[in-house]
This record gives structure tokens, sequence and C-alpha cells, in this order.
């Protein structure tokens, strides 16, 4: 089954777009991110962003990007709005940890 493509509606809730043309143009000019932190640290500042990745199965997704640590590129995906914007926030909370504990 091949994977099916969605926008985001005025609502913000993903809408299915059967054409695959209109999905790349939407998909190439939309504003796609949910949720952005940037975090402080004494050595460095860490970056969480979760966006709307547009296809099945999974819709969104976090990233944490901080150069040199052990978080740098962790990544979760969801299914749902809802999901993404907690795994987004528990993103920001490790690494709040991982400054906190002095990494």
């Amino acid at each position: 089954m091949a994977a099916r493509n969605y926008v985001l509606g005025a609502d913000g809730n993903p809408v299915p777009e059967p054409d695959l043309l209109k999905w790349a143009a939407w998909f190439e000019a939309a504003d796609r991110r949910l949720a952005e932190d940037f975090i402080e640290g004494p050595a460095s500042t860490a970056r969480v962003s979760t966006v709307f990745l547009g296809a099945d199965p999974a819709l969104y997704e976090t990233m944490i990007f901080w150069e040199g640590q052990a978080l740098h590129e962790g990544q979760a995906r969801y299914t749902s709005r809802a999901d993404a914007l907690v795994g987004h926030a528990r993103a920001t909370e490790r690494v709040r940890a991982a400054q906190a504990a002095g990494l």
C-alpha cells in the first residue's frame, strides 16, 4: 500500500491530498513547523524542532539538534498532532535534564 500524503488544513489538522504535484507544491511552500525551542546551556545551545512530515505513517517528527552531544539528532515520529506536542515537550525536558547534569 502506498503512503498517503497530507497537507495541513486551516485548523492545523492533516487533510489528505491525493494529487502528488499539489502536495509537493504545498510541502515546499508551507511552514510545517509545529514547535521549536532553543535551549541555552553553559557550553552550547540545543534546538528541539517538531515538524509536520506530510506522509503516512508518521505525520510528525521531533528532532534534537545539539552538536557534540549524545542527544544530537535524536528523533521520534508520531501519528498525531497531540502526540507530537507531548513528544516535543519530552525532548525539551531531556535536553534540559542533560544540561543540568553538566552534559
